[in-house]
């Protein structure tokens, strides 16, 4: 049997491996935008499955399923021209000739969409690398990548690279490092001493801020903001010889920062908001000479003026909360793994006991086994001042539950909250509200208000039946609403279209989270202008997740009707993506009055099809601050989000695509007008000196 096993999986593994036709046509047209190197050469003669095709030291095709998965091709063309100024134009015999577009061939390789591996040598390949590059979401970052010891610039920002960062201590010319926005999930790694810029931001790394960059006395720029870094900063990061700025901005470093802490005299910047620090501020932080920028809100220090801090009880309880919930994690990990060896023991003591009964194989049907779930415990001892806290908000702070919008509170340390109350009813069991709470808890984005505590009661006798009250803490966002932003009768607080492209951008940012970075996925997230709300450097954030699933299961419990079962299906991705077109619309045009809705956008979409047209219908400061092919990219993906037939619209990674194609066409036309404008100035200068 196990020959025949052997056979029949050696033919299937030969059939999964059959190359789709179009992938074929895509690796034949990037042979022909290359214009067809030696490496390459083997093709034309081939008439075979090119993921069967041998291997050669210059040439290598790996193939998963039916798709290019790997892809390796190594010319003969010096990598750098040897003495020779290069200048983005091609050089005969040194790079490809004049017709090769770099446009054109990179949307030929993304059209590999499953390719994981890529290695480009020595091919005379030139030109500025395009965005739309990232849309190759699957590559990995090369181990070899510490071997590219003259590498001096590694900018792979705003993308999807995910996994662990490789050692690059040996890039001994490596002078700046730029992986902001990604999905990279490791400890920080070793870098080397020759580093002047560093931006990480707004990735998972995790783990301490160890002393790999105490030795760094070249860094003048260092940005770890927006990551999952813990314990206290390293001392001797503030303290770097040449050090100006320095953003450890929303992590989770809890502890004491030392008293007799030593700044660099260039350390101009610093950033520790948002963090869950505790005590004093050291002497170098707290000075008020105004030739240092500090900023320190959102701990639990012990200061006073115009850092807003929290209770230090607050800070000490997540701190505890985060080392609980990493040794249930290992101690689940444990016992996952070793009840895992011991069923796989018997059940191979078993299986070899009754096939010596039987003389003969057996199989046996697999037994699912129950996985363990971790639960954050939130009602414990360490929580009773703040549940105190929360209790006193809500019966001061909120005084209607039927409105479902923010209150201001106050904690006893003055800091600001967010207060949001919910009715619901008596027959929502605590089990279910506590379900949905810790799945909220759980969620840690940038983009995603910050979930900080709950308190529930019962009423007695205000409303009728009796029901229910859930309040919900929130971080409290100072800018208030995006719509508020959006309207030409408030001047001052008017957003230009940039402006506007970088909010939808996060906020699409936060939804494509909640539809793919979390389990279980959340796809109706009450997508608003009103649900957008603004932080005090207008960063933006997403309020409405997940509440949604509370308020639906409520009327599902009020209800209790065959007939309207329906209503309440799970919701599907369309129903954000439609959502967010209508948001997309109201940056467009401005914020519509309730007596109009949606109606009335979807009438006046016929207006964006000519240039008359969107003059007429689209917000002043968005025609006066946009491009042309900014505006047309936004337009487009707007009037697909909003189409009738749900199947018709895009995904939100497409929407979220397009969002930043739109900012990169918006950036490069500001670019090109601010060099207009600086050139036309040197112009008159030059005039006004002659005359």
């Amino acid at each position: 049997v196990l020959p025949l096993l052997l056979l029949s999986c050696a033919l299937f593994l030969q059939n999964t491996h059959q190359l789709q036709n179009s992938q074929t046509q895509v690796l034949y047209q990037l042979r022909k935008h290359l214009e067809s190197p030696k490496a390459l050469e083997s093709w034309g003669s081939y008439y075979g499955d090119l993921c069967q095709i041998p291997p050669t030291p210059h040439m290598s095709i790996s193939c998963e399923g039916n798709s290019v998965t790997e892809l390796k091709v190594m010319g003969d063309k010096l990598s750098k021209p040897a003495g020779i100024m290069f200048h983005g134009s091609p050089l005969p015999n040194r790079t490809l000739s004049k017709a090769f577009l770099i446009d054109s061939f990179a949307t030929t390789l993304t059209r590999l969409t499953s390719l994981k591996s890529l290695t480009l040598v020595s091919l005379g390949i030139f030109g500025e690398l395009p965005g739309k590059i990232h849309r190759l979401c699957w590559l990995d970052v090369p181990e070899a990548l510490n071997s590219l010891s003259n590498l001096t610039v590694l900018a792979l920002s705003h993308n999807e690279i995910s996994g662990e960062l490789p050692d690059l201590s040996k890039l001994d010319h490596l002078h700046m490092l730029d992986l902001r926005e990604n999905r990279f999930d490791s400890e920080l790694p070793l870098l080397p001493k020759s580093l002047v810029t560093v931006l990480l931001s707004k990735n998972s790394f995790s783990g301490e801020v160890s002393r790999c960059f105490d030795g760094l006395s070249q860094l003048q720029h260092l940005d770890l903001s927006f990551n999952q870094l813990t314990g206290a900063p390293s001392r001797f990061l503030f303290s770097l010889a040449n050090i100006s700025y320095l953003d450890l901005a929303s992590n989770k470093l809890s502890g004491k920062l030392p008293v007799d802490l030593t700044c660099g005299g260039k350390l101009g910047f610093v950033d520790l908001s948002n963090n869950r620090l505790v005590g004093t501020i050291p002497g170098c932080l707290g000075g008020s000479s105004g030739e240092r920028v500090v900023k320190l809100g959102g701990n639990c220090l012990s200061i006073n003026g115009v850092h807003e801090q929290h209770q230090e009880l607050l800070c000490e309880e997540a701190e505890a909360k985060r080392k609980g919930f990493q040794s249930r994690k290992i101690g689940t990990l444990v016992a996952v793994v070793s009840g895992a060896v011991l069923v796989l023991v018997l059940f191979a003591f078993g299986l070899l006991m009754l096939c010596t009964k039987r003389r003969s194989c057996c199989c046996s049907k697999d037994k699912s086994v129950p996985q363990a779930r971790l639960k954050a415990v939130t009602d414990n001892n360490t929580q009773t001042r703040l549940i105190s806290q929360t209790a006193k908000l809500a019966a001061q702070g909120v005084p209607s539950c039927r409105s479902f919008s923010f209150e201001e509170g106050t904690l006893e340390n003055g800091s600001s909250v967010a207060i949001r109350c919910m009715v619901l009813s008596k027959k929502f069991s605590s089990q279910s509200i506590r379900s949905h709470l810790d799945w909220m808890s759980k969620l840690n984005h940038p983009h995603l208000l910050g979930f900080l505590g709950h308190h529930c009661t019962q009423t007695n006798g205000e409303y009728e039946p009796a029901a229910t009250v859930l309040y919900l803490v929130y971080e409290y966002m100072p800018k208030g609403t995006y719509r508020a932003h959006l309207s030409e009768s408030c001047p001052e607080k008017i957003l230009t279209w940039p402006d506007r492209l970088a909010i939808l951008i996060e906020i699409a940012k936060a939804v494509h989270f909640l539809h793919t970075g979390v389990m279980p996925g959340s796809f109706n997230n009450q997508l608003k202008t009103n649900n957008i709300l603004l932080d005090g450097h207008k960063i933006a954030k997403l309020s409405d997740y997940g509440v949604s699933a509370i308020t639906e299961e409520n009327e599902k419990l009020e209800i209790k009707s065959e007939g309207h079962k329906s209503k309440y299906n799970v919701a599907k991705r369309e129903d954000d993506v439609y959502n967010f077109g209508f948001v997309l619309l109201e940056s467009l045009v401005g914020p519509l009055p309730t007596t109009k809705g949606e109606a009335f956008l979807l009438n006046e979409m016929t207006s964006f099809g000519s240039q008359d047209g969107r003059q007429k219908i689209v917000n002043p400061t968005v025609l006066t601050t946009s491009s042309q092919e900014s505006l047309a990219i936004a337009i487009s993906i707007a009037n697909k989000c909003v189409l009738l037939e749900p199947s018709a619209r895009p995904s939100f990674e497409d929407v979220l695509w397009n969002l930043q194609y739109a900012a990169q066409m918006q950036s490069a036309a500001d670019a090109e007008r601010k060099s207009d404008t600086s050139l036309w100035r040197e112009l008159l200068s030059s005039q006004s000196s002659k005359t």
